[in-house]
């Protein structure tokens, strides 16, 4: 509009009448009132509104595993790598690497236009204070750093990792696509304690995090950055071209009603159900005007997960009679319901995973109630309470604890069960107190399938005692072959390694696989662009 006024105004000024003038000048005027009317539209119609699955309470995706910290991180952090939808390790910030004959030395180079949201650039620096900070958190990380010897960074854009001996999961655990991912952030971030919350929230990601905008409970905003280069692959899992076609992604904290969830997608009040429940399942299927987005191509799992240094779980006898108890049937037919959505299955590194196996399962696959009396009478139990953590906003497995519940008083146990919502919860199962001090016996959560088919990924059989998740599991045997498996590099050894660490996770009670199911997520059909991510990544999505 101002070039078409300046071309222009050296005619106005060679004669034409002042009367001209002024209805030419009335002609502008309207036709930019017409133009910022378009704009105002153009802005509403670039606001993607999100009804996420559960509150946003925690900003730090590191210091938990939780899975809205590791949506919040995606949002405005960027990775060294990425996992495509095949499971294949994919560059993201990194530009090109090479690895030594010996296979000790990981030489990187960092891409051109890496900016964090404060315009300092990326450099190699911001990298190992990232990774040094992720591996003192997560299960992967802190493995991959029994065989780090150092990091340096001979230029701007250049890392390096000497190992102290070779092993097969670098790139892997560099691109590991969940909790706890290895989000870039800037040196003086990641330089906060591990074990402490970070207070800035600055990443070099596709969006910027307003924070004079969030209310926990209420709502998380945020901007497209319009600095990011992305990559020029097509997304695919965590991997590709991060492309932003929104101004502007609001979350939805405060909706936690699945009918008023709903109720407003069929309105277009909002764009997009994270998690759908169940029970909507076939009204939205039905619905002409929303779609149930393909974003996933592998599912979720349930399990329970018991907490090894309070009575009555330090127990391991008692713990197998729980296993028992927990027959996956039930738990799945009450959450799910939906046939076609969920699937029993005893493999704790996921069926349909490259290390999926029924070895030491039998117990809960074909134990039972009446199996599960007879072991906690085996047992020794003393009566003492079950402190069982229900979510209350969490509406994938809210109905889980209940189920737990019954079978628990089915088999002889007393149980109580707390009820919190979520963010409360993952706050409280990282308590060490007592049960009945604040502290907890057990709580039920999911997983992505592809947390739990790496052996060395996989939380739940990270047996380092208090230096693993939540539950605290310490048994030398497991972390002895977890440790093998690490140093493995011919698939049928890593294979035979992975069945007898399952053998041996069932054996000492880890934790109880509760089974898999496909999550639906729910969006109006004005939205398009996505992609099989197997979580819930937002670019590429554009809203008609």
């Amino acid at each position: 509009m101002r070039s078409l006024w300046r071309s222009g105004q050296s005619n106005f000024l060679k004669g034409i009448s002042m009367k001209l003038m002024r209805r030419s000048l009335i002609s502008v005027a309207l036709a930019a009132g017409l133009c910022a009317s378009a704009g105002q539209a153009l802005a509403q119609g670039s606001v993607l509104r999100i009804v996420p699955h559960s509150n946003l309470a925690i900003l730090d995706p590191i210091w938990t595993t939780a899975y809205m910290s590791r949506n919040h991180g995606y949002m405005i952090y960027d990775t060294l790598f990425g996992t495509d939808e095949k499971a294949q390790i994919k560059p993201q910030m990194v530009e090109s690497w090479s690895v030594s004959d010996d296979n000790r030395l990981y030489t990187f180079k960092l891409r051109k236009g890496l900016e964090f949201h404060d315009g300092k650039p990326v450099t190699s620096e911001d990298v190992v204070a990232s990774l040094q900070r992720w591996g003192k958190r997560d299960a992967m990380g802190s493995a991959l750093f029994q065989f780090v010897q150092r990091m340096d960074t001979p230029a701007p854009d250049t890392f390096r990792i000497f190992l102290g001996e070779a092993c097969g999961f670098v790139l892997e655990a560099l691109g590991k696509p969940s909790s706890n991912v290895p989000f870039i952030m800037p040196k003086r971030i990641a330089e906060t304690d591990p074990f402490k919350q970070i207070e800035e929230h600055i990443g070099s990601g596709p969006y910027i995090f307003k924070r004079d905008e969030f209310k926990p409970g209420d709502k998380a905003v945020y901007l497209k950055n319009p600095k990011y280069v992305p990559r020029n692959e097509p997304p695919s899992g965590s991997a590709g071209g991060k492309r932003v076609y929104v101004d502007r992604v609001e979350w939805n904290l405060a909706l936690r009603d699945a009918q008023a969830q709903v109720n407003a997608l069929q309105k277009g009040e909002v764009d997009i159900i994270e998690q759908l429940s169940f029970d909507h399942y076939e009204a939205v299927k039905n619905d002409p005007n929303l779609q149930l987005a393909k974003y996933a191509n592998i599912g979720l799992s349930y399990m329970a997960r018991f907490n090894h240094l309070a009575k009555p779980f330090d127990n391991v006898k008692v713990r197998q009679a729980a296993m028992a108890a927990f027959q996956q049937e039930p738990f799945l037919r009450a959450q799910v319901g939906v046939k076609d959505l969920y699937r029993t299955c005893g493999a704790m590194f996921v069926c349909g995973g490259p290390y999926a196996s029924t070895a030491g399962s039998e117990l809960q696959m074909k134990g039972g109630i009446k199996k599960a009396q007879e072991l906690l009478k085996a047992s020794g139990y003393d009566g003492t309470p079950v402190v069982l953590l229900k979510p209350t906003d969490l509406l994938s497995i809210h109905k889980l604890p209940d189920v737990a519940a019954q079978l628990l008083r089915q088999a002889g146990f007393k149980v109580e069960v707390l009820a919190m919502d979520w963010q409360s919860l993952v706050a409280r199962r990282a308590k060490k107190d007592a049960p009945d001090k604040g502290g907890w016996n057990l709580f039920i959560t999911a997983f992505w399938a592809f947390d739990l088919w790496d052996p060395i990924a996989n939380p739940m059989t990270d047996t380092r005692g208090e230096k693993g998740f939540f539950g605290w599991v310490g048994d030398d045997r497991l972390v002895d072959l977890r440790n093998r498996f690490m140093r493995a590099t011919d698939m049928a050894e890593k294979k035979k390694l992975a069945e007898q660490m399952q053998l041996r996770a069932y054996e000492v009670g880890t934790h109880a696989p509760l089974g898999q199911y496909d999550q639906p997520m729910a969006a109006r059909k004005a939205v398009s662009g996505f992609f099989v991510s197997n979580g819930n990544l937002y670019w590429n999505l554009r809203k008609d």
